[in-house]
């Protein structure tokens, strides 16, 4: 049975998805843009690294491997 807790890379890039979003919501009402453009890259930088995270344990469990 494959290592089903979530790892290291999808945790911490779900949590810059999650703070990126309430940034650019924060800057947005209080009309600031660097902090809202700012929360956008945070987002985009969080949906890469949770992308990274997946493909890595995608990798572990078609090689039958456990986590480190």
């Amino acid at each position: 049975m494959a290592d089903e807790r979530i790892s290291e890379d999808r945790a911490e890039g779900t949590g810059k998805q999650w703070s990126g979003s309430f940034k650019e919501k924060a800057g947005g009402f209080i009309g600031d843009e660097k902090m809202k453009r700012e929360g956008q890259a945070e987002q985009s930088e969080g949906k890469l690294q949770n992308a990274w995270g997946s493909a890595k344990d995608s990798v572990r469990e078609a090689l039958g491997t456990k986590k480190d």
